[in-house]
């Protein structure tokens, strides 16, 4: 799939599973899948933090030789953010924005800049799909890593995305 093409349907997964996820009441939000697991609430918090962590991800790494990227220590952000404890729409309308804005950080990076190899990199330890420390890694990667995530996640609380 074309780069654009990843960037329409990012685009389109947002618009759709926002209003989807805006159809769940606040008490099925804060419900568990299952003992141990995140609720939509907190699942949604995740995504946001994982927007928030890639958008540096994604300016940073234009700025820079290399895509060592830091990680977050994510059950501890979700817990210290007491998701559960925050509204539902402004959740998803937060996650949606971002979101927005991460389309536009993507689609406006320079070819050259998402399309560059760089031997030194952590996406090994970072990404959701993991390209070997002894492979270059792209931004272009990471960003098509991303939205691989954030549709994972979508898939576990809505069905298909």
């Amino acid at each position: 799939m074309t780069f654009e093409a990843v960037l329409e349907d990012f685009t389109r997964t947002i618009e759709e599973s926002s209003a989807r996820l805006l159809s769940l009441t606040d008490a099925e939000a804060a419900g568990r899948r299952a003992e141990g697991k995140w609720s939509a609430k907190e699942l949604v918090g995740h995504l946001i933090d994982s927007a928030s962590n890639n958008h540096q991800r994604f300016v940073r790494a234009q700025l820079s030789e290399d895509l060592v990227c830091q990680g977050y220590a994510q059950d501890e952000w979700v817990r210290a953010q007491k998701y559960d404890a925050a509204s539902w729409p402004l959740l998803v309308n937060l996650w949606k924005f971002y979101n927005l804005h991460l389309a536009h950080v993507c689609r406006h990076a320079p070819e050259r800049e998402r399309l560059r190899e760089r031997r030194r990199h952590n996406l090994h330890e970072v990404g959701w799909a993991e390209v070997s420390p002894a492979e270059p890694a792209t931004l272009e990667h990471l960003m098509r890593d991303y939205v691989g995530h954030l549709k994972h996640h979508l898939r576990q609380m809505l069905g298909e995305v």
